[in-house]
């Protein structure tokens, strides 16, 4: 399986990259960002690009010998918070530049599986009182509409797990300082609690059950997640 991975520099992005890395079922990562990774494996190939979601026929891919018709799966772990910023700000970076990703690869491998992390809380009805909420159900909706297998993650409280650390010096303090109460909120709270490793291990686990699966619903929430990732309070 040859996957295409957004958003590898943040929380999320590396551990689904640490994932994709150890899984042998993954044969090769394309990570496409603004910014280098400082992670190196036989596997992985970086794209760094101003632009990290035009992937139109004149955003010079083929000059770099990238085929999008060759890749299986798109794990788009891209995303902002939606604090102090204005809806039609927050919906072109979330919604328009994720839609701007994902029709050239519907286009060109109908048979893809793209993974999308939304967020627990998601408003599918776009109707909401939280404007996050309905930016994220729109983006949903529409991702759902393309010709493409596309699944939807909405974890709640992600931990960072395996030595996958925030970007955001203030995130890294409150995980450390929470840490203790992860083990106990993942047990009786899975509705709310997921991991890094879960969502990295579920994400493959939808692409490599491949076009079609009946078994696998569209819209995953942390229960979900944590079932599909191997990491639910049963399992471990």
């Amino acid at each position: 399986m040859n996957v295409i991975l957004f958003g590898a520099t943040g929380m999320i992005g590396r551990g689904v990259l640490r994932e994709c890395l150890r899984d042998d079922s993954v044969e090769s990562v394309l990570a496409i960002g603004r910014t280098p990774l400082t992670v190196t494996h036989p596997k992985l190939r970086e794209l760094v690009r101003a632009d990290p979601t035009d992937l139109s026929d004149s955003s010079g891919l083929s000059d770099a010998g990238i085929d999008l018709a060759s890749y299986d799966a798109c794990f788009f772990c891209l995303g902002i918070s939606s604090f102090r910023m204005k809806e039609d700000e927050y919906r072109r970076i979330t919604h328009d530049l994720t839609l701007e990703a994902a029709r050239p690869l519907a286009a060109a491998n109908p048979r893809l599986t793209f993974a999308y992390v939304s967020g627990e809380g998601t408003d599918s009805t776009e109707n909401g009182r939280s404007m996050w909420a309905r930016v994220k159900g729109r983006t949903e909706n529409d991702l759902l509409k393309l010709d493409f297998e596309a699944y939807m993650f909405r974890p709640g409280i992600v931990q960072p797990d395996r030595g996958v650390p925030s970007k955001t010096p203030l995130y890294r303090a409150a995980y450390a300082v929470t840490a203790p109460l992860f083990p106990v909120l993942r047990r009786f709270a899975p509705d709310l609690v997921t991991t890094t490793r879960a969502l990295g291990r579920a994400m493959i686990g939808v692409a490599a059950a491949g076009p079609g699966d009946a078994g696998t619903q569209r819209i995953l929430r942390p229960r979900d997640i944590n079932r599909l990732g191997g990491d639910a309070p049963d399992q471990r």
